[in-house]
């Protein structure tokens, strides 16, 4: 399976508004801390990959994402699964030689429009985003998808040609080490 992502920084507000023009769903609100970790046989800063433990509200989750497939979104194979207990799995991790790199806060708004997740996402230290999440089941897909994607932002009144490719945790890693101010 392949997420498929387009993410621009945006305030909230008017978007709130569009999605309400557009009769999208709302789908709650969940605070999501996502602890990154480094893997002992390689550097997933330099494979583009990424493994992490997401604790949420109703539970946790452990997912993997493969490197950028696609160059005008931020599309990536994406393996995820429910588990029990985010500390085990942590313990886990730490037995097996992979370490905590860093950790991303955020607080996630989430609705249905369209056949895609919107996503409202103020993140600590970073400011506030919009994302569009669609699903592509094979790779042959991911086109139709993404472009898809780029439409139900720019009917948000979002700039698709603003897009982000890089993660929260990317971009987070950027502003502590040139001191850029956070989009707020």
């Amino acid at each position: 399976m392949y997420e498929v992502e387009c993410k621009v920084a945006s305030p909230h507000e008017p978007v709130r508004e569009r999605l309400s023009t557009l009769d999208a769903d709302a789908a709650g609100t969940v605070k999501q801390v996502d602890t990154y970790y480094d893997a002992p046989h390689r550097s997933f800063p330099e494979t583009d990959e990424a493994l992490r433990i997401r604790r949420e509200d109703d539970g946790a989750r452990l997912t993997y994402k493969g490197p950028l497939v696609d160059a005008r979104s931020k599309t990536r194979t994406e393996h995820e699964t429910v588990i029990g207990s985010a500390e085990e799995m942590a313990n886990v991790l730490d037995a097996l030689g992979f370490t905590p790199a860093a950790t991303v806060e955020k607080t996630r708004e989430k609705f249905r429009c369209r056949d895609y997740t919107v996503a409202l996402d103020s993140v600590a230290g970073l400011g506030t985003f919009v994302e569009v999440e669609g699903e592509a089941e094979v790779e042959d897909e991911i086109e139709r998808v993404r472009d898809g994607a780029r439409g139900l932002l720019a009917a948000l009144d979002c700039d698709p040609g603003e897009q982000i490719r890089t993660s929260y945790l990317e971009l987070l890693s950027a502003a502590e080490t040139d001191d850029r101010p956070p989009n707020e």
